[in-house]
């Protein structure tokens, strides 16, 4: 439940609050010079004090012109974006090893494809100070569409499935993680390296874990609390691959992998446990495409979620068979701390 919820208060709303706390902007990288080339113009025009901001660029192993551009981006603001090149293929890497060169108090991660807002900085900032145990803080993803999405997207889809979050509040404190993305989040560099900092979602072409899902996790199992003010906003640029029902059954099945990782961190579950729960799933799975099937011949675009489920339960099941064949697997699964890396 939250702690405050609602319009902004008369604090965060005080133009004369002094906020002058250092941020480090980590961006990584893979493949997209075009996009990240608008990721950074919107953040080298920020409305928050220049001196307060660096700008880290993480490259994971682009065979693009990332590095050219960034290079060229550092010759113009030599003082103001900083880079890095993490050769170990996977975002968590990239993320965490431009956090232990960063040198702001508070590390705002994003991604590659997104626009900030000119206040985004200034009014993430304000959440931190209005309360002391707020340790990561969000904001408004909104998307920025390459093409118009058909009717279904903006019906099932304008949510967490292509990482927005718009909700109706203006702003909230809360022990909860008020959805909060890796594209759009800003942390307490102390709370980051002491909650293990990101786990790991891709390695090489291998969707392993939970990454900020399990970071958050970490967060709260401390006793710290998260933050979102809906004037902190970033947009989303989405293209038209991702306005596909190919792309979300990738993304449900990419989500099993995920839930399926956190659910055994949390349980620890035995052998038996997890075949009963490979049973569960597959369960699930048919009822899943039944339903699908039903919604399709009525013309209701459920059909779209229900279909992708399958995808998500198929992949329930086999990562949870891993865990019971693969021992090293499970290890893998339970490490905690990925900053020691």
């Amino acid at each position: 439940m939250p702690v405050y919820w609602g319009k902004q208060s008369n604090l965060i709303a005080n133009n004369n609050y002094k906020l002058n706390m250092k941020i480090s902007i980590i961006i990584p990288t893979y493949n997209r010079a075009q996009m990240l080339s608008m990721t950074i113009d919107s953040f080298l025009n920020q409305s928050y004090d220049k001196d307060l901001y660096e700008i880290i660029i993480s490259n994971n192993n682009s065979t693009d012109s990332t590095e050219e551009l960034v290079n060229n981006y550092i010759k113009e603001y030599p003082n103001r974006i900083r880079y890095l090149k993490e050769t170990r293929q996977g975002s968590h890497f990239a993320r965490n090893s431009a956090a232990k060169i960063a040198n702001g108090e508070i590390l705002y991660f994003t991604d590659d494809d997104m626009i900030a807002d000119k206040h985004l900085l200034s009014e993430i900032i304000k959440v931190f100070k209005f309360d002391p145990k707020v340790a990561s803080v969000t904001g408004r993803v909104l998307p920025k569409w390459e093409v118009n999405p058909p009717n279904w997207i903006f019906k099932l889809c304008f949510n967490g499935l292509l990482s927005l979050n718009n909700p109706p509040e203006d702003f909230l404190i809360s022990s909860n993680d008020c959805n909060v993305y890796s594209c759009h989040q800003a942390i307490l560099r102390n709370v980051f390296f002491e909650s293990g900092g990101f786990n790991p979602d891709i390695i090489g072409d291998e969707w392993i874990g939970d990454n900020e899902t399990g970071l958050n996790i970490k967060i709260k199992e401390l006793g710290y609390k998260f933050g979102y003010n809906g004037s902190s906003i970033i947009y989303h640029m989405i293209p038209p691959q991702r306005m596909t029902q190919s792309y979300l059954n990738k993304r449900l099945a990419n989500q099993g992998n995920c839930d399926s990782y956190t659910d055994y961190r949390k349980y620890n579950y035995s052998n038996p446990s997890l075949y009963k729960r490979m049973l569960i799933h597959f369960i699930k799975l048919i009822i899943s495409e039944i339903i699908s099937f039903a919604y399709k011949i009525q013309g209701k675009d459920l059909w779209r979620i229900r279909h992708a489920k399958v995808f998500y339960y198929w992949n329930r099941i086999k990562y949870d068979f891993r865990l019971i064949v693969d021992p090293p697997w499970r290890e893998l699964v339970l490490k905690r701390d990925w900053l020691l890396e």
